[in-house]
């Protein structure tokens, strides 16, 4: 309804009802909201407020903190490790295994699990993503690929006991 303040006041008059002054104070007010603004224009006219799309340079994505806190221990294992004659086979999450790669397989931890594998005789410790099944040999807890087992000291021996633990 569009009603204007001379309608409502001529209105009132007809109807021959006196208003109080603190009525036509609020009856002032009222009116008074819906007075006329001033509208900005949203995109100004002015020169050199466009944006130019060729100047634009996209955030950089800061890089993923490296696995540091451990979330749980996994207790002590033994670990093995696998490497020329699976290269390039399929792991149990559908890629391709990599022998140069910091993975592992472990038979119950979910895929994309990061462990922090560490060496009980010397101490040099890896974080490996976990990406495939296994040990299936009997009294081995892990399988490391090749450069894991590598960087802890366990190529020569073949496996070695170790402790486990989640990281984050």
């Amino acid at each position: 309804m569009n009603t204007s303040p001379r309608i409502l006041s001529a209105a009132l008059a007809a109807l021959a009802l006196p208003l109080s002054a603190s009525a036509q104070d609020q009856h002032s007010d009222f009116n008074n909201s819906f007075a006329p603004f001033e509208v900005v224009p949203a995109f100004p006219e002015a020169e050199g407020n466009e944006v130019d799309i060729k100047t634009i340079t996209p955030p950089v994505e800061k890089p993923k903190p490296k696995a540091t806190g451990v979330v749980r221990s996994l207790g002590n294992g033994v670990a093995s490790y696998y490497g020329k004659r699976f290269h390039g086979r399929r792991t149990a999450n559908g890629e391709r295994f990599n022998m140069n790669a910091m993975t592992a397989a472990h038979k119950t931890l979910p895929f994309g699990t990061k462990v922090r594998v560490t060496n009980a005789r010397n101490g040099k410790s890896v974080v490996v993503r976990i990406n495939d099944r296994g040990p299936f040999i009997r009294g081995r807890t892990i399988d490391l690929s090749r450069a894991a087992a590598r960087k802890i000291g366990i190529i020569q021996r073949g496996h070695g006991r170790v402790k486990l633990d989640i990281v984050s």
